[in-house]
């Protein structure tokens, strides 16, 4: 877990400081829209309650989320956006799971079946993988906003499994059905979170280093560079120094 762990808190920074500021916005406005389709009202739909949160803490403006609600729930016309998943195997048998919004199917599947074989990996078939990953909540906290001991209690009295360590980061993890309840744990403190997320955590992990590690750090970012993907999962492990020195 400490690989997959650090690799998102990494991707965070990265975030924090990427000047493709509209990529990132492009990604939270389709994840709403998508979410939109189960209702319009963030009150009754916990997806969108979780996109519109994690549009708003990346500074994506009010408006833009507004007419990406209206999209998805029909009030607006705009693109036919459909959700696509991938499973497959990258370097040293590690297992990926890509999450894909899209308004061309064709163009997606092509253009990731390629990444996966261009980096070393092969795609498989629906469900190869899926079953290695569990489906969580990951809220990540800066160190600098919050007391260990108070936000420890907080969010495993709110239900929280675990809170782990990752250097300048808490990376707090709880099952998925908790998410608002932990989130709003945190709200209550005053404390603001680096992301909140629902994401795929791996139930077990595969220890990768050297040119292994590289290659497999190597096809994730190519991965996640695509503009039609939304999230990828992996189970792969890497020594917190070497991930920071592969990620610089």
């Amino acid at each position: 877990m400490s690989g997959h762990s650090k690799w998102h808190t990494i991707k965070h920074k990265k975030a924090a400081l990427d000047s493709k500021r509209g990529k990132l916005f492009t990604r939270l406005l389709r994840e709403i829209q998508m979410a939109a389709r189960g209702g319009a009202d963030p009150d009754s739909n916990a997806r969108l309650r979780t996109a519109v949160t994690a549009a708003k803490a990346k500074s994506v403006p009010q408006e833009n989320i507004k007419r990406a609600i209206l999209r998805g729930s029909g009030g607006l016309e705009g693109e036919s956006l459909e959700e696509i998943s991938f499973e497959g195997y990258g370097p040293a048998g590690v297992a990926v799971f890509v999450e894909t919004v899209t308004d061309n199917r064709n163009r997606t599947v092509s253009e990731v079946r390629h990444m996966f074989s261009k980096n070393g990996g092969n795609l498989g078939e629906n469900g190869c993988v899926s079953w290695m990953f569990d489906r969580k909540s990951l809220i990540v906290v800066s160190k600098e906003k919050a007391k260990e001991e108070q936000l420890f209690e907080a969010v495993l009295g709110a239900g929280a499994e675990d809170m782990q360590d990752d250097g300048e980061t808490w990376s707090i993890i709880s099952d998925y059905t908790q998410h608002d309840a932990v989130v709003d744990a945190i709200d209550k403190l005053g404390v603001e979170t680096e992301s909140a997320e629902l994401t795929r955590i791996p139930q077990n992990t595969i220890k990768v280093e050297g040119k292994q590690a590289a290659a497999v750090l190597r096809m994730i970012e190519a991965i996640e560079e695509h503009d039609d993907v939304q999230s990828v999962a992996a189970n792969f492990d890497i020594d917190d120094e070497e991930m920071e020195a592969l990620s610089a």
